[in-house]
């Protein structure tokens, strides 16, 4: 697959290919160097008014660009200090040109790094003491100036990502014994040619502030030879695939959507994921209940179908129903052996799939008996597709060693693993919800606003996926195009929302989405 150039996101590795790649064609490293520090000393002077500026400098290339920065501000009649952690004379490379530089053409003397340099007066910090790269925490003298710059009035301006930041996971570098770790808190973070997924994943979105990726003279052409895997969820990376109704078209060919429901006490998640499979453009969908759910769901459903479940028999002869394609089972259903046994019967029968809530908890203490069944032969040969869409801690109930109690935890990474693991694409939720499938692709969501953190918000984003699945959507990019829908529902309705109004805001947003096309 290949996304849209201007929302991929590259690696730490990724992007050190193709600042490489970019050499090999002729385009020396210190002239990339030039290129980055200019490029933040602009946007600096776009932003601010003229103060002073503080700008502290690393051992590598990210100090070195820190020392372009420090130039071009200087050069622009600001008042600029510099500080460097470690000795001058032990910086090599494009580095120890720029340092060099600076010298030369500000003639200004190079501190020694120390809390002691930052001073009241100081309006800006610029950040450039570690990069994207940096796979420890910061100690010693490098911690307490960052802690001492979260702690002034001044605006930080991280270079590339903030200092101890993990650039491929957006977590906090730790020590793995102690658990303690510290990084800038930035305003502004400048990186270059493409954004990281620590940029976009928790906490690393909120210790960047404000984003800007700017040109430093790397062709768009050298992701042809890195061909990324992950891009930020955008509606470019899945709307090819979206299944519009055609004037030709009928209910019967855009699918029946199943949604299981609990018992009497437990049926409106089904009624938040039913309705917001038939929103989404599902032909049909039914609720199967319990038949003492029957009423409550009778009562409240006029669209959704009801199909009263009373024994095992009629059970076995929905699943033999051909034309009820898409099942989603957890919502509210209960961990229990009832959901045990349905989840295990639907995937027998080689029905697509969206399994959620309880239907992923009741596997807790046997997660290879699912993932064993998401693979069995019988439903690879029919290429039936399967989406799990775990909140973190159902995440970690069937990939203990892959959750975020783990030390070096990368969401990204473990929702790859998952996914390969399980032969399921996952949907793993959060204000950062990624969507990856078993091939490696991934999206990282970045359009959830905090109001979706509502009971029933989940079961909305269930139907959603099943709704989409039920219309012959692939799996990956139905789970995408749910999870951007999800997001765009709720913006649009903005504060006050509830699970109920979610699934409201669909027709608009499928309006904006049919303007896209057109």
């Amino acid at each position: 697959m290949t996304y849209p150039p201007g929302d991929v996101l590259l690696t730490v590795a990724e992007t050190a290919m193709a600042d490489r790649l970019t050499m090999e064609a002729g385009v020396p490293g210190v002239q990339l160097m030039e290129a980055a520090g200019l490029s933040i000393a602009r946007k600096i002077l776009d932003l601010y008014d003229q103060g002073p500026v503080m700008v502290l400098c690393g051992p590598g290339n990210n100090g070195g660009d820190g020392f372009v920065v420090a130039r071009h501000l200087r050069a622009a009649g600001w008042p600029v200090e510099l500080a460097l952690l470690g000795k001058a004379s032990r910086l090599r490379g494009d580095a120890a040109v720029m340092a060099r530089r600076w010298r030369e053409e500000a003639g200004d003397k190079i501190q020694e790094l120390s809390p002691d340099v930052l001073k009241e007066d100081h309006r800006i910090i610029v950040d450039a003491l570690f990069g994207a790269g940096l796979d420890r925490p910061l100690q010693g003298v490098a911690a307490d100036v960052v802690m001492r710059a979260n702690e002034m009035p001044a605006v930080r301006v991280a270079v590339d990502v903030p200092s101890g930041l993990e650039g491929d996971s957006g977590q906090v570098a730790r020590d793995p014994k102690t658990g303690q770790g510290s990084c800038l808190d930035a305003d502004v973070t400048v990186t270059f040619f493409r954004r990281k997924p620590g940029h976009v994943l928790y906490p690393g979105k909120n210790l960047c502030g404000d984003i800007f990726v700017t040109d430093i003279g790397i062709s768009p052409r050298v992701l042809d030879d890195i061909a990324p895997l992950t891009a930020i969820n955008t509606p470019r990376a899945w709307l090819d695939h979206f299944p519009w109704p055609v004037s030709s078209g009928h209910k019967y060919n855009r699918g029946h959507a199943i949604v299981m429901s609990g018992g009497l006490a437990h049926t409106g998640a089904a009624r938040l994921a039913a309705t917001a499979a038939l929103r989404i453009g599902a032909g049909l969908c039914s609720v199967v209940c319990p038949e003492n759910a029957v009423p409550a769901h009778a009562a409240q459903l006029t669209a959704v179908m009801v199909k009263p479940l009373d024994s095992a028999e009629t059970f076995e002869t929905l699943l033999r129903d051909e034309r009820l394609n898409v099942w989603c089972v957890g919502p509210a259903n209960g961990v229990d052996q009832v959901t045990w046994f349905r989840v295990l019967r639907v995937l027998s029968h080689n029905r697509h799939a969206v399994l959620d809530a309880d239907a992923l908890t009741v596997f807790q203490d046997n997660p290879e008996q699912l993932f064993g069944a998401l693979q069995q032969e019988a439903r690879q040969a029919v290429g039936a597709q399967a989406v799990l869409t775990p909140h973190d801690g159902e995440f970690a109930r069937l990939f203990p060693d892959l959750s975020a109690k783990q030390p070096g935890y990368n969401k990204l990474r473990s929702a790859r693993a998952a996914a390969e693991r399980s032969g399921a694409v996952i949907l793993l939720k959060g204000p950062d919800t990624v969507v990856a499938a078993p091939d490696g692709r991934a999206l990282i969501a970045e359009n959830a606003p905090p109001t979706l953190a509502t009971a029933g918000s989940g079961d909305v984003l269930a139907g959603l996926v099943t709704g989409l699945l039920a219309q012959g959507m692939p799996a990956f990019e139905a789970a995408a195009a749910a999870v951007w829908c999800h997001g765009a529902a709720a913006v649009r309705f903005g504060p006050g929302l509830v699970s109920e109004d979610i699934a409201a805001q669909i027709p608009a947003v499928l309006t904006d989405l049919a303007d896209q096309v057109k």
